[in-house]
């Protein structure tokens, strides 16, 4: 448990430094290169159905036991050299200072009026065009990833590394890796990429529940639509194409009063979201600033209920061991 808060003081603190090597660039070249190899071997939809389930194996059992097997390394040398390491391997999965900082990237250029810039920079942080996109996009689509990341980026990570520390934590990140490269439902990855998308619905559907109830918390605490949010979620969230990102949007849309969703474009196909919150005003470039004070507070209460459950638990463990603390 000091092990995990110390990793999310680490994540507010340092963040990602370019100069530190990231854990999850390594996971992204290791499943490039074994999509590359997979492909070269499987023809056909059934075959790149396998390779994918393969592949999306290969990857997350790499990970976790990679992690393990460094840990265990540091361990011999010193338990605090494998303390450090864990320290530092969980913040890597973590991204709330990132989340913060790339939102506000995007909010300094629209203040400005550099929509060419803000354009850019939001291009970094979703998956949509962003080339043709108006302010008012620009913005929807900034809350909208703040949203849906505090699940992603935080909740899920905490979740898996209070369960299995950083072998796990890790786990969890090249889950979430492999469906940010090939969980597409698109023609190139229909086939290949469906374990790892499905794979990512099933780890992340427990840490979405827990993020829609932080953040209705998060709303009530600092005055804002906490009951909108929860009747957003109730009514919106599972109109939301995936299982889990609609329950982040929808408690987000109804706690700002603001309406997400609505018409996308990817690779110049439109794609229309349902409207998460559809009574709501359309966001400015002060719901940003919202979305991200909604991150932070959404992530500090997740980290104390879930230290208080930890604790709980294991205070129940010992007492049924007949162990004192």
């Amino acid at each position: 448990m000091l092990v995990v808060l110390a990793a999310y003081i680490t994540d507010l603190l340092i963040g990602d430094p370019r100069w530190l090597p990231h854990p999850v660039v390594y996971i992204g070249r290791f499943i490039a290169f074994g999509e590359r190899q997979l492909r070269r071997v499987a023809r056909g939809s059934k075959q790149l159905r396998v390779a994918g389930g393969i592949l999306a194996v290969l990857v997350v059992g790499s990970s976790y036991f990679i992690t393990l097997l460094l840990l265990q390394g540091a361990a011999a040398i010193h338990p605090w050299l494998a303390a450090g390491l864990e320290i530092w391997l969980i913040s890597t999965t973590m991204a709330v200072r990132g989340l913060a900082g790339a939102a506000a990237r995007v909010l300094s250029p629209l203040i400005r009026g550099d929509l060419d810039l803000a354009r850019q920079q939001v291009g970094w942080i979703v998956g949509r065009d962003t080339a043709q996109m108006g302010a008012p996009e620009v913005i929807r689509a900034t809350v909208e990833t703040v949203a849906e990341n505090i699940v992603d980026g935080f909740v899920s990570p905490l979740f898996y590394a209070l369960i299995g520390g950083a072998p796990l934590a890790m786990a969890y990140r090249a889950v979430n890796t492999l469906d940010s490269m090939v969980g597409y439902r698109n023609e190139l990855y229909r086939d290949l990429g469906w374990a790892s998308a499905r794979l990512d619905d099933v780890v992340n559907y427990l840490p979405a529940r827990w993020a829609g109830w932080m953040l209705v918390l998060a709303a009530w605490l600092s005055g804002r639509r906490a009951g909108e949010a929860r009747q957003a979620i109730k009514r919106d969230a599972g109109r939301h194409p995936s299982p889990n990102s609609g329950i982040p949007e929808a408690a987000m849309a109804g706690a700002l009063g603001i309406r997400l969703g609505g018409l996308n474009f990817y690779g110049g196909r439109p794609s229309f979201r349902p409207y998460m919150n559809e009574s709501g005003v359309l966001p400015g470039t002060d719901h940003i600033r919202r979305a991200v004070d909604m991150l932070y507070l959404s992530s500090f209460l997740a980290l104390t209920s879930g230290l208080a459950a930890a604790w709980a638990f294991r205070s129940l463990w010992c007492m049924c061991q007949g162990t004192v603390l």
